[in-house]
């Protein structure tokens, strides 16, 4: 099958389809400039004090908040906050607007698929956050929220942001290693998952668990699978296509 047979059979199935699901993760963001983790240029690949993984942990959070408010500053916040979605978002946010997307389950952290929601006028209750959001950030005494310019402006130099009402460190609201998913946005994915006539899974390399393993509850018989690189699932898809999720969604109807 061509690559343009491939794309056509995808658009055929989501056109046929009243309940699609989506399931993405970091390849999705990364052509609105969102850096991942495990690509070549991604920040696995690149050298600090500690590595990536271990910082972005629950233990060194609290062991060294500086150091973790450095990384996170620079490596995480700045290089997203002029991101926008791209093709892919907003292809997904208009076959939501469309009531045939029943379900963005996304490994991101960006709110990139809730901006693309806005910007085309569809609902932004079926995007489920695995990992949380850098937008929603709480103070771990009052929890009281702060945006994410305030973490931007008060985490320069490995400043740990404080809370401007009782003064207790602000904690981003996205899930660290070490630490477990929101079991309320886990139960929402996997019934969406469940009772999927089509589920698409695009921009990701399916490695990192609880997540990578939503997938095994699909009970049907049209998994896509959109990725640059093969994945170890692509054996069991009816339909992968090896190419940038933003082309191959933004070239559907």
């Amino acid at each position: 099958m061509t690559e343009e047979d491939k794309i056509r059979t995808l658009n055929q199935l989501i056109r046929g389809s009243e309940n699609v699901v989506f399931f993405g993760g970091a390849g999705v963001s990364t052509e609105s400039g969102v850096p991942d983790f495990r690509s070549q240029d991604g920040l696995y690949n690149q050298h600090y004090k500690y590595p990536p993984e271990t910082i972005l942990s629950h233990t060194f959070y609290r062991q060294l908040p500086g150091e973790f408010y450095r990384f996170y500053r620079d490596k995480i916040l700045l290089p997203g906050r002029n991101a926008k979605p791209n093709a892919a978002h907003l292809k997904l946010a208009q076959w939501t607007k469309e009531g045939r997307l029943k379900a963005i389950i996304t490994q991101n952290i960006d709110g990139l698929h809730q901006a693309a929601a806005r910007a085309v006028g569809a609902p932004e209750d079926n995007i489920l956050e695995l990992h949380g959001s850098v937008l929603r950030n709480y103070c771990e005494r009052c929890h009281a929220f702060y945006d994410v310019q305030y973490m931007i402006d008060h985490s320069k130099g490995g400043a740990v942001p404080k809370c401007e009402k009782c003064g207790g460190p602000v904690k981003p609201d996205v899930v660290l290693y070490e630490e477990g998913l929101n079991m309320t946005t886990l139960n929402r994915a996997v019934d969406a998952i469940t009772n999927a006539d089509v589920l698409i899974i695009g921009g990701t390399s399916l490695v990192v668990y609880p997540a990578a393993g939503l997938i095994d509850y699909y009970q049907g018989h049209k998994l896509v699978l959109i990725n640059k690189s093969a994945t170890s699932r692509d054996s069991q898809a009816d339909l992968v296509i090896s190419d940038s999720i933003g082309k191959v969604l933004g070239s559907l109807d």
